[in-house]
């Protein structure tokens, strides 16, 4: 095979292949089936069934053309002595291909719009979550009629040395995260689904969900899941180099647990909403601080601070000099450059609390503490 027949296969087979793997990962070891599968709600049964319908319908029409192709070729071949026969107009000809065809649209269009209707169809919801697309994380925010929404962000969790393949991969390798999004059974709960940098793309394909993700713009989406479980799923929108560590988890529980859950979520805002007022010694920013790194800064600068993707930060100008700069960075991110605005990322103890970790970790020491009074002060001026 010559060079350019190579590419050319190569180019036609990539899109392929990546649509395969994503849908590899997404559904695991049911990826062996041949068939789609209907997923775990009312609307993905309505589109399984469709889908079949769509199928059986195209099915009969190829065995019906390639039927009288067939018949024609081997029947009224020349060589047997057929004669064409030669007509110029046929009204019943002209009627059946005009009628057949339009009767075969109307029955494939009349279901096809019950169900379109029905995926769109986002009133009645009984509970609102707003999803925020982030390079490379899902941020999640219940919208609660008393206005105590639960907010929190959604990261991998799959570790480094899976990554990097020092450790074998475990079994959800690229499909754990850190915080699931929980929701409860036979509940109709709609998404509102926005970004805040690039083009993201929610998708759950069990959950019947696929939604893009565009600075600027609400999308509605809405799923009603019948069966309790774990539901994975990825970011389906190119979003950057780092597209593949985007996961979604959804665990579907029953309104008991989902209410514990929820109470426990609004506790702990509480409680952080208590931390904010208060002053920490140095050795609890440290602590804290070193997991915040972690979880939010590690993989771009480095388990030691020395950078990779992200500038170093041992011995950094901005870890080692004035603090405000450092704070400037930290909240507000560098336009133009893969450091992220973390200000509405991290809350005020966790900033202040990483701030701190990182001017007297890697051997920085500048002994100085930031509190999150001093992290709330430099947002409001």
């Amino acid at each position: 095979m010559c060079f350019e027949a190579k590419r050319l296969l190569k180019l036609a087979l990539g899109p392929v292949l990546m649509l395969t793997s994503a849908v590899a990962l997404a559904y695991g070891p049911e990826v062996n089936q041949v068939n789609m599968a209907p997923g775990a709600t009312d609307v993905g049964e309505q589109i399984y069934d469709l889908h079949m319908l769509i199928f059986w319908i195209c099915t009969i029409i190829g065995l019906g053309v390639f039927g009288v192709m067939f018949y024609s070729i081997i029947y009224h071949r020349k060589s047997k002595g057929a004669v064409a026969s030669h007509f110029h107009e046929s009204t019943k000809v002209e009627i059946a291909w005009t009628v057949v065809p339009f009767l075969i649209l109307i029955g494939m269009a009349v279901p096809a719009t019950s169900t379109l209707l029905e995926v769109y169809d986002n009133d009645d919801a009984e509970l609102d979550i707003l999803v925020t697309g982030y390079q490379w994380k899902w941020k999640y925010e219940y919208i609660s009629e008393d206005g105590e929404n639960v907010t929190f962000f959604s990261n991998l969790r799959t570790p480094q040395s899976e990554i990097r393949n020092t450790q074998p991969k475990g079994e959800h390798y690229l499909l754990e995260v850190d915080e699931p999004l929980v929701i409860p059974v036979n509940t109709k709960v709609r998404f509102l689904i926005t970004a805040n940098d690039v083009i993201h793309s929610w998708w759950v394909p069990e959950l019947a969900v696929k939604r893009d993700a565009i600075p600027g713009f609400i999308n509605e989406a809405w799923t009603r899941v019948t069966t309790e479980g774990v539901y994975r799923g990825q970011c389906a929108e190119l979003c950057g180099k780092d597209h593949g560590f985007m996961p979604i988890v959804v665990n579907v529980v029953s309104s008991e647990a989902y209410g514990q859950w929820l109470g426990d979520k609004q506790v702990e805002a509480a409680a952080i909403r208590e931390l904010m007022a208060q002053t920490f010694t140095l050795d609890q920013l440290m602590e804290r601080g070193e997991g915040v790194y972690a979880r939010a800064c590690l993989a771009c600068h480095g388990a030691n601070g020395e950078g990779g993707v992200g500038k170093a930060i041992a011995g950094s100008p901005i870890a080692t000099g004035d603090v405000g700069p450092h704070l400037e960075i930290g909240i507000n991110g560098v336009p133009g450059s893969a450091m992220q605005a973390f200000g509405g990322q991290l809350n005020d103890v966790d900033m202040a609390a990483v701030i701190t970790y990182q001017r007297n970790a890697f051997g920085n020491n500048m002994g100085d503490m930031i509190q999150p009074i001093d992290v709330y002060n430099h947002k409001k001026g």
